[in-house]
């Protein structure tokens, strides 16, 4: 394993510090939103503006890396990011937020193109699954890092602000002096919409919800603990807790989706996570009890993002793949802008606690859709399904195509394994 990472380190710990300083800011985000005054519905705009620019940069950066160069691009984008941060508590008005929002989400999602490019490059066939492993494990190590580092600093001043901002300005150090060559990005046109229905009704639907779930749980959760009155370090533990449900359980469904019908594994974790949603809704409001909901809610989001797109893949050609890969980071997108914008309207008008009935509500709607799936459509056999590689809502296409070619590798060669055999 060592040998594997040795040539993609500085890219990992590159990643590590931007993940520090994304992390930082999505949570300080509803902290200092909170003390600002802004409502639970201009900080679901907030919130929505990340996502729009996100989905904007993962389809502009190629583009941008084929006409100016990779390097230029990268130092670019990590600079504009970095005074972005700075920015936030210099303009602290919603509408100002939301530009500043979009400007993040765009610079954020070129540099996961960027990277993510390098990352494939420098990966062979026999260790491109370690290595995009490793790369996810970094992306959550960072995130819930830093929730920690939030508590050394008052939300209320611009110091975590400017923290964030030098840990993205740092992070960019070891990628652009490595000796390593990037190449240009190259990500397929993604597959249409109806196509992508047709090809899988419960991949495309599904990831559409879950990208509603994701999104408002990493943007709208410092904002729910805010307005029920939990304290800056209880906050920062109760977004840590959504993200160390995924690291626990994404191996042991990864498992168990190489094993089982995907389908029954997708409505089971939607059916635990609609259970754990309404734990921390009844509960109202034990502080360790809403951590267990965090953590399991929070937990099955990430494993069913590789579910989904594991499952999509299951139907499709092999020249089918990288478009569809496109098309579901797509549709993913759509629903993270959408989800944030609905769960603020229900906060407003019903509470702080409509955060977890409209999680509750979506993670029901994904596991019911599973179950009348199971009524249209003949299971795929378990021998012919693809490999399972827990692939993280917040990567791009590049590393989404990776990792289903990596998939269909895998699995391809175990069906010529067995064969032999």
């Amino acid at each position: 394993m060592f040998q594997v990472l040795s040539g993609v380190w500085a890219l990992l710990l590159g990643i590590v510090f931007i993940m520090l300083g994304n992390g930082m800011h999505f949570t300080l985000i509803g902290l200092r939103g909170g003390i600002e005054g802004f409502s639970a519905a201009e900080l679901a705009i907030v919130t929505s503006g990340y996502f729009v620019g996100f989905l904007s940069g993962a389809r502009l950066t190629p583009l941008l890396i084929r006409r100016v160069g990779h390097v230029r691009v990268f130092a670019a984008l990590g600079s504009f990011m970095s005074a972005g941060l700075i920015a936030f508590p210099l303009l602290a008005e919603p509408w100002a937020w939301t530009v500043l929002r979009l400007l993040v989400g765009f610079c954020m999602s070129g540099v996961y193109v960027t990277a993510e490019s390098w990352l494939n490059h420098a990966a062979t066939n026999e260790t491109r699954g370690k290595v995009l492993s490793a790369y996810m494990i970094a992306q959550t190590l960072g995130i819930i890092g830093a929730q920690g580092l939030l508590t050394l600093g008052d939300a209320g001043s611009a110091v975590l602000f400017i923290g964030a901002s030098i840990l993205v300005s740092v992070s960019l150090t070891p990628i652009l002096l490595s000796v390593a060559p990037i190449p240009a990005a190259e990500v397929a046109r993604p597959m249409s919409l109806r196509d992508l229905f047709a090809g899988s009704p419960l991949g495309t639907v599904g990831i559409f919800l879950l990208g509603n779930v994701y999104a408002t749980q990493s943007g709208m959760g410092a904002v729910f603990g805010t307005q029920i009155g939990l304290t800056a370090a209880q906050i920062a533990l109760f977004v840590a807790m959504l993200f160390a449900g995924a690291l626990v359980l994404q191996y042991p469904i990864g498992w168990l989706s190489d094993r089982l019908d995907r389908r029954k594994l997708i409505f089971g974790a939607a059916s635990l996570g609609a259970a754990s949603c309404a734990l921390g809704w009844i509960t109202g409001g034990s502080l360790w009890t809403l951590m267990a909901a965090a953590f399991f809610a929070g937990g099955v989001t990430t494993p069913l993002y590789a579910l989904f797109l594991a499952y999509t893949n299951d139907f499709l050609s092999a020249e089918d793949m990288p478009a569809a890969s496109g098309g579901l980071v797509f549709t993913f997108g759509l629903g993270a802008i959408a989800g944030p914008l609905i769960t603020g309207w229900a906060m407003q008008g019903l509470g702080p606690f409509a955060f977890w009935l409209v999680l509750g509500a979506t993670f029901g709607a994904i596991a019911l859709y599973a179950l009348y799936r199971m009524t249209q459509r003949s299971t795929a056999p378990v021998d012919e399904t693809e490999s399972y590689l827990g692939v993280l809502p917040t990567a791009s296409a590049v590393a989404v195509e990776a990792a289903g070619a990596w998939a269909a590798e895998q699995a391809e060669a175990e069906r010529e394994a067995e064969a032999q055999s």
